[in-house]
């Protein structure tokens, strides 16, 4: 046999054996109702729209269902009407989950002095964590910090990226 025939069949076994799991490939068939394992109740769980389930109150679900973060144009901390119509969502979804708290990360995108960026950042966190004040959300339940420009979301020097790393993230804790 050529070399070119033993690799074409190494590949085609590893290929099939990816395609077993590890109950199939022990019992040489499909895995039996004993070797399942048990899931929680569907009462406990939310199914979002892309059939994945999520623990309530957690980070998966608050990102599933309203996103993460809201983001603020060059040198404003002001929330615009959408970033207020995500944080009003994230009020509603704090008041649905009373023992979930969270933690607000200011970010700036990486023009201007480190200083600047990391003032700039935590009047960005603040603006949110006053806003869900207003809104009713208990100031014990949210934390804030002011990250500047240390944790960009999108690598790079243009305007899209330094859109997209001028934000205010919600952080389940």
């Amino acid at each position: 046999m050529s070399f070119k025939t033993l690799v074409v069949i190494a590949l085609a076994l590893t290929i099939s054996a990816c395609g077993a799991t590890k109950d199939q490939s022990a019992t040489g068939g499909a895995a039996t109702a004993a070797t399942a394992v048990p899931l929680k109740p569907v009462q406990d769980r939310q199914v979002a729209t892309t059939g994945m389930t999520y623990e309530p109150g957690s980070q998966e679900q608050l990102n599933a269902k309203i996103g993460d973060r809201v983001f603020f144009d060059t040198d404003r901390y002001d929330l615009s009407q959408e970033a207020r119509a995500t944080v009003g969502s994230w009020s509603d979804w704090m008041k649905q989950h009373q023992n979930v708290a969270l933690t607000i990360g200011g970010h700036a995108d990486e023009r201007g002095t480190r200083e600047y960026n990391l003032a700039l950042a935590a009047r960005r966190a603040n603006a949110v964590r006053d806003y869900l004040s207003v809104l009713g959300v208990s100031a014990s339940r949210v934390k804030t910090v002011s990250y500047g420009k240390e944790r960009p979301s999108v690598l790079g020097s243009s305007a899209e990226a330094w859109g997209q790393n001028r934000r205010a993230a919600a952080a389940v804790r």
